[in-house]
């Protein structure tokens, strides 16, 4: 795959999302079911080393065009991540208080459903790649749970999962 049309594969990805995980059930469609230039390992470990660092996690995308080729990828990646926040800003400054009328409200609350949607839709084929036995699947009830009844920050979750498992693994 060329650089240019990777960066285009990875900007329908993120312009047709609102955040970064959303991008997800996109990219792994089109690198890793049609196109099989990624694996859903890859896209775990690209997706763990975005939780894992600082900033947003759709930097994810940098992590993917690293595996797919090497650092031209990973900037090919960046700037697919960074391009809808630089196209936005005028749009956003013509639109204006637009925004603010009910049926725009309708509408972007509608869109964030739909991406959450897919999102839920992209988990289930990456978790059957991670959750290989009882323990992990503990592990992912467990953090979807706490996830959704709590407000704990999801880097005490991957913190807490990642002490758990080294202690499995030492017994």
């Amino acid at each position: 795959m060329s650089l240019l049309m990777l960066y285009l594969v990875m900007l329908k990805a993120t312009l047709t999302t609102f955040n970064g995980p959303s991008s997800l059930p996109v990219l792994r469609h089109e690198l890793v079911v049609k196109r099989a230039i990624l694996t859903d390992r890859q896209l775990n470990a690209a997706v763990t080393a975005a939780q894992g660092s600082p900033g947003p996690m759709g930097i994810y995308a940098v992590s993917v065009g690293f595996f797919i080729a090497g650092v031209p990828g990973a900037v090919v990646g960046w700037l697919a991540v960074i391009s809808p926040a630089l196209l936005v800003i005028p749009i956003l400054r013509y639109i204006g208080r637009r925004v603010e009328t009910p049926r725009a409200r309708g509408a972007l609350e509608a869109v964030v459903l739909a991406g959450s949607a897919l999102v839920i839709g992209s988990a289930v084929p990456l978790a059957r790649d991670v959750v290989t036995g009882p323990f992990p699947a503990f592990l992912a009830v467990t953090s979807g749970a706490l996830l959704i009844a709590t407000r704990i920050d999801t880097l005490w979750l991957i913190a807490g999962a990642g002490m758990l498992s080294l202690a499995a693994a030492l017994l």
